[in-house]
């Protein structure tokens, strides 16, 4: 989900560890898209900048891809950055902030359930590879070897972690769990963060953040994981909000 290096697991007596061939088959599946996307536009910038040196008209699928790239950066990505917030909320001050403390990029999405916090919070405290998943596309992330299945009921003996664990995305890797505030806040320590906060008439609004440090890893993520994070933790919300409201109707 985020860009930022996850923690390995030990490997006595937990999951496998990861092989080289599972790392590559990982960054494939997530990132393959992106990479070649970015390659397309390389190609298509060059092509068009060459034509313009020779005074000649640019092929039009460079134009396109010009083109595409343009829209993208100007109305899709600052969209997907903001996806589902009200006025004010990309700017409010969240649970996990302090743990990126100087971000190059922010993102915040967030919806409304139909469902009060207390509906809502049990399909968030169970999330994990080896638990209730992520309720997004299983089968895309178990193409990259995740191997897991979306829970569609709320398991007891999943609603608990103590800060420190590692929750996984992948049966050898995941990051460590930073907060974790019953019906409130669940966040990781690479700056994944999600917040539940009431609102009038039983209903709940959902926060998902995720602050990138500055430089190299704000980079690495627009290029790598910025697209396929952004379709993944649309999908997770909306999975949850599905999953809640179910639940809650009569």
């Amino acid at each position: 989900m985020s860009a930022i290096e996850m923690q390995p697991l030990p490997s006595a007596t937990g999951p496998r560890r990861g092989t080289p061939l599972d790392a590559i088959r990982a960054f494939g599946i997530v990132s393959g898209g992106p990479v070649a996307l970015v390659l397309l536009e390389l190609a298509s910038i060059v092509l068009v900048v060459r034509a313009l040196v020779d005074g000649d008209t640019p092929p039009w699928p460079a134009m396109a891809g010009v083109a595409a790239l343009t829209l993208y950066l100007v109305a899709f990505r600052p969209w997907s950055r903001r996806w589902g917030t009200h006025v004010g909320e990309v700017h409010r001050s969240l649970p996990g902030d302090e743990l990126v403390a100087d971000p190059g990029i922010t993102m915040t999405r967030a919806l409304t359930i139909d469902a009060p916090v207390d509906s809502v919070w049990p399909w968030l405290a169970q999330i994990g590879q080896d638990r209730g998943g992520f309720y997004s596309y299983a089968w895309l992330e178990n193409l990259a070897g995740c191997g897991l299945k979306n829970a569609d009921r709320v398991h007891p003996e999943w609603q608990h972690r103590q800060v420190g664990d590692t929750v996984l995305l992948h049966p050898c890797a995941g990051p460590k769990l930073a907060r974790f505030e019953p019906t409130h806040s669940y966040a990781f320590d690479i700056g994944w963060c999600f917040t539940l906060e009431p609102m009038p008439g039983g209903r709940t609004r959902l926060f998902a953040r995720s602050r990138v440090p500055r430089g190299l890893p704000s980079v690495t993520y627009s290029i790598f994981m910025e697209l396929p994070h952004f379709i993944m933790e649309r999908k997770m919300l909306l999975g949850i909000k599905q999953r809640a409201e179910h639940v809650t109707a009569p």
